[in-house]
């Protein structure tokens, strides 16, 4: 399996053993991690699960997890910057079937680095761009 980008759910859902991760995504995850491949998060996916914490919906020690788990050495997971190439990406990711902007940053993320996304998201799972659930 190859590296695979992820969502910010999926993410936390994967860092917390969540039963709400599916079968599919957890093992696409774990593939990507034992043979040596990444798990790329984009950095918008800290910012959103900031404003989750801030809005008390995801476990209060959620940041610190994912910060350790990326200063983690070697990690799996590593974080992905916004950079001009994945903004210019952003516009073959119709505003009319993903509306909200981080996930349109996270699936261009996808379709910039040429790698399915980890994500339960209907729209962008809708979106055409490869995924994995």
């Amino acid at each position: 399996m190859s590296a695979v980008v992820t969502d910010t759910h999926a993410l936390i859902w994967y860092l917390q053993d969540d039963p709400r991760l599916s079968q599919s995504a957890a093992d696409a995850m774990d593939l990507a991690s034992a043979s040596g491949n990444k798990i790329y998060m984009p950095t918008i996916c800290f910012v959103e699960a900031t404003y989750l914490l801030e809005k008390s919906r995801i476990p209060p020690n959620t940041l610190s997890v994912i910060e350790a788990t990326l200063l983690d050495t070697p990690s799996s997971i590593e974080a992905v910057k916004l950079d001009f190439a994945i903004a210019k990406v952003l516009a073959q990711i119709p505003r009319s079937r993903v509306p909200d902007l981080p996930d349109r940053i996270i699936a261009a993320t996808a379709l910039a680095l040429g790698l399915p996304l980890v994500t339960a998201d209907r729209q962008i799972r809708a979106s055409g761009i490869e995924t994995i659930w």
